[in-house]
């Protein structure tokens, strides 16, 4: 606890984050979007020194542990039923996979370096690549082969649309998402290594439906993405690459007690 007597600032996150999402149901819109705000106002005030993290050393192109050879690794810090709450760090050119977070929220706060953020939502149920749109966009048929025979005998194929792409800093506000909004994503460091702290309420649980599924875009339906516009696309549901892998490390920063 800080000399002064007072709560550390990452405790006062996790305190303000299971009031959010434990006593305030999205249902009740006024005021879960209240203390959200609230929340996200908190997470704007959160630095790397707060969590006793510092970005590697020049000579190190890891964003992780001395001799980790995972591209990404996390610190966990807490975790109840409503939220579960962490730092991912991300060597010099990593990449999280386009995956999704189903019937949950999420806030992400950049603690050093620079990301780049691609946000996607699902528009429509599933489909194999041979079926037909139903009068709206078809499944690409122009995949690869290996694309093709994923597709038609065990992936499903989804609509979606492009909904973002933006890059942040330690400087920038938290990047949100919702069950509904911005819930597929992209996360690669940018011209470096990068952290962030990840909260996401309710936790993964695939016992509870909520697993973690990959993705790769392999069609644009057409047109360009204008600034303001939203560009569609398919994403073909795919399993965990094989470049990528999570790896573990302690937490440095203070206490969190709930």
């Amino acid at each position: 606890m800080p000399r002064d007597g007072k709560s550390s600032l990452i405790q006062r996150i996790a305190n303000k984050a299971d009031a959010t999402f434990k006593n305030c149901s999205p249902a009740d819109s006024k005021a879960f979007a209240a203390q959200r705000s609230e929340l996200s106002a908190l997470l704007s005030e959160l630095r790397a020194a707060d969590l006793n993290i510092s970005p590697p050393k020049r000579s190190s192109s890891s964003g992780s542990g001395p001799g980790s050879s995972a591209p990404v690794t996390y610190m966990h810090i807490c975790e109840t039923d409503a939220f579960s709450m962490g730092v991912f760090l991300l060597r010099r050119g990593a990449s999280i996979p386009l995956h999704d977070h189903p019937g949950m929220n999420g806030m992400l706060k950049v603690l050093y370096g620079k990301v780049r953020i691609r946000c996607f939502d699902k528009l429509e149920r599933p489909q194999n690549a041979s079926e037909a749109g139903g009068g709206g966009p078809s499944p690409p048929q122009s995949l690869s082969p290996s694309q093709s025979q994923m597709s038609s005998q065990q992936a499903p194929v989804w609509l979606s649309v492009l909904r973002s792409t933006g890059e942040f800093t330690e400087h920038s506000g938290p990047c949100l998402l919702t069950p509904l909004r911005d819930n597929l994503h992209q996360i690669e460091a940018v011209e470096g290594p990068a952290a962030f702290l990840d909260i996401l309420a309710p936790p993964y649980d695939p016992d509870e439906g909520r697993d973690c599924h990959y993705y790769r875009v392999i069609h644009a339906v057409g047109g360009e993405a204008g600034q303001n516009s939203k560009e569609e696309t398919w994403l073909l549901e795919i399993p965990q690459p094989d470049d990528f892998w999570c790896g573990g490390e302690p937490y440095p920063g203070p206490h969190v007690a709930l």
